[in-house]
């Protein structure tokens, strides 16, 4: 059989600053949420006109171009950046919805006094979920199904790109230290936020809307005979600039 011959070719903008993650104050908080090794973001460049019926063929040739191979940064099994070096075999491409355009969309947290007027966020006796100490009332409705507040975000809200941004700074990881207070989380989400997805207006009705589309990946590789699955996190694309943004989720 013939080898593939790619589309799409990409290279790696390695100018581009994501504020939101490189900001010596959200670094701090990155260390103390146990994610600035895992929650990395990249932009690359692509030489093709992008349809969304492509997104299979498109993130495919992102994982096997060698460009992105020796560049592109994964989290290691460690927990630390490493470059990703394989080419991935097949990949699975799930469409993340990017429909919110304000973070209002947050504000029922206020209206169900999961977060007080202050900031400061209702604590909660301890449990447990899946490993994960839940102590507030925030934890309670980004993961228990059976909580008071559970349907304040239905399933729609809950597959936004927004809200997983959010859930996952709130959730951290492995050694997580817990803000007390909400404007951490909402100041960081609003800033990735607006580092990886890009707006237009329309100029007759001065409408807002997203014209980035974002996709969930899991990748797969073929290592010593043996097959793995690596969820390689949230991949966006930007029409505006045309190029192509990968968040670890």
């Amino acid at each position: 059989m013939a080898d593939r011959v790619p589309k799409f070719r990409f290279q790696l903008l390695d100018k581009k600053k994501f504020n939101s993650i490189e900001d010596k104050t959200n670094q701090e908080y990155l260390i103390k949420w146990s994610l600035k090794e895992s929650l990395k973001a990249q932009m690359f460049s692509f030489d093709q006109s992008f349809q969304p019926y492509e997104k299979d063929t498109f993130v495919l040739d992102f994982f096997k171009d060698p460009n992105v191979i020796s560049t592109l940064q994964v989290a290691s099994d460690k927990g630390k950046s490493t470059p990703l070096c394989i080419a991935a075999d097949k990949v699975s491409v799930e469409v993340v919805p990017c429909r919110v355009l304000s973070m209002s969309f947050f504000d029922r947290l206020y209206d169900h006094e999961i977060v007080r007027e202050s900031g400061h966020i209702h604590k909660c006796l301890d449990e447990y979920y899946e490993g994960i100490q839940i102590s507030d009332e925030l934890r309670k409705v980004l993961l228990l199904e059976e909580s008071d507040n559970y349907e304040i975000f239905n399933e729609s809200d809950r597959e936004e790109f927004l809200f997983r941004l959010f859930k996952h700074l709130c959730i951290g990881g492995a050694v997580c230290q817990y803000e007390d207070t909400i404007d951490p989380y909402l100041n960081i989400t609003k800033l990735l936020y607006k580092d990886i997805v890009s707006v237009q207006k329309n100029p007759e009705t001065k409408e807002l809307s997203i014209i980035s589309s974002v996709f969930k990946v899991t990748a797969m590789i073929h290592v010593d005979e043996e097959s793995c699955k690596m969820t390689v996190g949230m991949f966006g694309i930007s029409y505006k600039v045309h190029g192509c943004q990968n968040f670890r989720n």
